[in-house]
């Protein structure tokens, strides 16, 4: 049994009911339930009576470091076979890492700890490494993320590493390491016998001069699929230093994020041969970056390369313009494998998306996901939207938010919603004005196609 309850205000029937359901549930979540410290003894006591429950998820919770103590005595009872903890944002502090560090060392089914967005810093995250050397510690994914750590970490998280072959997800992100903690932390990782398969780095204070230690990494580590070093300024420099590692045979790569990374164009020739060359290679997120139309006309020539098998694209913010759309099109009409393609906030304007169209609508087009918001649209381009809605039934998410479509627009939209044919299961239309009528043929159409979910 699951229960999974977000954003609902607990009344104390309404927690004694709960409690009864929770002895036999295998997963609990309780995100933003308002709970503290003293549901945290009643938890506790559920963690020691129901040997089922694996997992456990209360972020965005005031629970404090009193309310991670009364956890922790359940989580250290024998009965207890806990894998996932999830305490995300729940008002910790380095005190409850002293509580944690021992639940590490004696709880060998606990797999994932997620702890971020929690002010553990440095003194609080090198008691956790503590428990994490212990042998008994079977710890699978790590995450960190806004814990206030400094370049003082990585030597102790290092010496974990070291002595924690089991270690798959590390997410370091929004923490000030720096350059010099990034490359120590990339040489402790390649001499790592952890097969890393995650290694998340966002904002972190890293620069080019990082680089080639990540592409190490990259090189070394070829269980490593998942890399994010998104809002770093590598620039084109770093890039193409990562590009080395990323290029390499025994690099497995699946899921690159690089958004907001001081890339220009420059960097498209070296994304591109990636993109046509790396088959294993399914996402990347290049969001607000100043890749301009020269650049996204290059990435759309590695799209048609038979070899690319890019399911995810991201270009969200890119600085693109009509200009580059003749080329997306083509891409589209090309390549089989493509799914998601985030292009919003680009200046794409009604001509632009109606080149967009013409590739939609190819046969060998088969995108479910399609992200259109802020791109200077108005009801001029609907007809083409609505024609593609209506025929391409893969087509399940669409979103045309902040644009001026007006209700000529949105009616266009409707009329295709309303088609058997179409297979659109959220439309996202944020910010956008419509009349009270418009409003009404909305609300008519989610009654008459319950599987349809329009956001506004």
């Amino acid at each position: 049994m699951e229960l999974d309850i977000q954003c609902e205000e607990m009344s104390p029937s309404r927690w004694a009911e709960l409690l009864t359901t929770m002895k036999s549930c295998k997963t609990i979540r309780l995100d933003d339930c308002n709970l503290s410290s003293s549901n945290c003894e009643d938890l506790s006591s559920i963690i020691n009576t129901n040997p089922s429950l694996t997992e456990l998820k209360l972020n965005n919770n005031e629970l404090g470091d009193e309310g991670v103590e009364y956890l922790c005595k359940g989580l250290l009872t024998p009965s207890c076979s806990l894998q996932k903890l999830w305490l995300q944002n729940c008002n910790l502090t380095s005190a409850s890492c002293e509580t944690l560090r021992s639940v590490l060392s004696a709880q060998p089914s606990l797999t994932e700890l997620h702890v971020g967005d929690n002010r553990l810093g440095t003194a609080g995250v090198k008691v956790l490494c503590q428990g994490m050397m212990n042998p008994s510690c079977k710890l699978q994914k790590l995450q960190l993320e806004y814990c206030e750590l400094t370049a003082d970490v990585v030597e102790v998280l290092n010496a974990a590493l070291q002595s924690k072959p089991t270690l798959k997800e590390l997410s370091l992100s929004n923490n000030t390491l720096g350059d010099t903690a990034v490359k120590q932390l990339c040489r402790g990782l390649v001499e790592a016998s952890c097969n890393l398969e995650l290694l998340h780095l966002e904002n972190c204070g890293i620069t080019s001069d990082s680089c080639m230690e990540i592409s190490a990494v990259l090189r070394n580590k070829s269980s490593l699929m998942d890399l994010s070093v998104g809002d770093n300024k590598i620039g084109d420099s770093g890039l193409a230093l990562l590009c080395q590692g990323l290029m390499h045979p025994s690099c497995k790569i699946q899921k690159l994020w690089l958004w907001d990374c001081d890339l220009t164009s420059a960097s498209c020739k070296d994304l591109s041969r990636l993109i046509s060359t790396k088959e294993t290679l399914t996402e990347i997120s290049l969001i607000d970056n100043n890749l301009r139309d020269s650049g996204m006309e290059m990435l759309c020539q590695a799209l048609k390369d038979p070899k690319s098998k890019l399911q995810e694209l991201w270009v969200r913010e890119c600085g693109l313009t009509t200009a580059c759309c003749k080329a997306v099109s083509s891409a589209l009409s090309t390549n089989k494998h493509l799914k998601v393609l985030h292009i919003g906030e680009n200046k794409l304007g009604d001509a632009g998306v109606e080149l967009l169209c013409e590739g939609l609508m190819h046969p060998n087009c088969n995108i479910q996901s399609l992200w259109l918001g802020n791109c200077d649209l108005t009801a001029g381009c609907c007809a083409s939207l609505a024609t593609a809605m209506a025929t391409k039934q893969c087509l399940t998410e669409l979103d045309l938010s902040y644009n001026p479509l007006e209700d000529e627009g949105i009616r266009k939209i409707c009329e295709a919603l309303r088609k058997p044919s179409c297979k659109v299961q959220q439309l996202i239309l944020y910010d956008i004005l419509w009349s009270s009528e418009v409003d009404d043929e909305l609300r008519a159409l989610e009654e008459s196609k319950p599987d349809v979910k329009i956001i506004s």
